[in-house]
């Protein structure tokens, strides 16, 4: 498919986010910020919504993920677990600096309506697009090792027929890491990034199936267009 450039306008070399929230709300949903500088991030964002099947297979994982999650809080007392599709996760209090994963899981919130802070989430993914050319992709995991979040997903869509083709599985490997107990990493670690624990394909598994964060058991079936 090929992915049209849209132009930004001007922007401003920082801005704030109660500044990017006085923007017309076409033009702020274009709009990351990074450490306090807006990035315009339109392309991305139109290669995603444009075509049904990154949204149906977003949809169909976040579902199932949700699922997973309810299972697991009935459970195990005193746990408790959001699961989100294309939410803001903040990196900082002054809100300065976000990013918008296609999916998350994180601990539920103390305050209703609040903001998801980085520190909260222990889940994120992408489901790969177009748009997600290699340096991009690896610029956002980046950011999410940064922040520390304990596991990456990532999720590789094929046509003829359309499905989902890969699930892949990294854990963050801190300085003083510790793999949970069955994880086992795909190839050696090194400190300060993902690394790749888990790799699922509908030829070479029945489902996607890990413990981690919780129980989660996902038939193919489950995710099919």
């Amino acid at each position: 498919m090929s992915i049209p450039h849209i132009d930004p306008p001007p922007l401003p070399a920082t801005m704030t986010w109660d500044e990017l929230m006085e923007l017309p709300e076409e033009i702020a949903e274009n709009i990351e910020l990074r450490d306090g500088r807006p990035v315009w991030v339109a392309d991305e964002i139109y290669a995603k919504r444009s075509t049904g099947e990154h949204q149906t297979f977003t949809r169909r994982l976040t579902n199932t993920l949700e699922t997973a999650a309810r299972q697991a809080m009935s459970s195990t007392a005193g746990s408790c677990w959001e699961v989100e599709s294309e939410n803001n996760l903040f990196f900082t209090r002054d809100r300065s600096s976000f990013v918008t994963p296609d999916f998350m899981i994180n601990h539920c919130r103390d305050a209703e309506y609040d903001w998801i802070y980085a520190e909260d989430a222990v889940l994120v993914g992408e489901v790969l697009s177009p748009a997600n050319t290699p340096p991009l992709l690896e610029a956002k995991k980046a950011r999410y090792a940064a922040a520390r979040i304990p596991w990456y997903w990532e999720v590789d869509l094929a046509p003829n027929p359309r499905r989902i083709s890969a699930v892949r599985q990294y854990a963050f490997a801190a300085v003083d890491f510790h793999l949970p107990e069955g994880v086992t990493p795909l190839r050696p670690p090194k400190a300060g990034e993902y690394i790749l624990t888990g790799e699922w394909t509908p030829e070479a598994a029945e489902g996607v199936g890990t413990l981690h964060p919780f129980p989660i058991h996902i038939p193919w079936s489950d995710l099919a267009y």
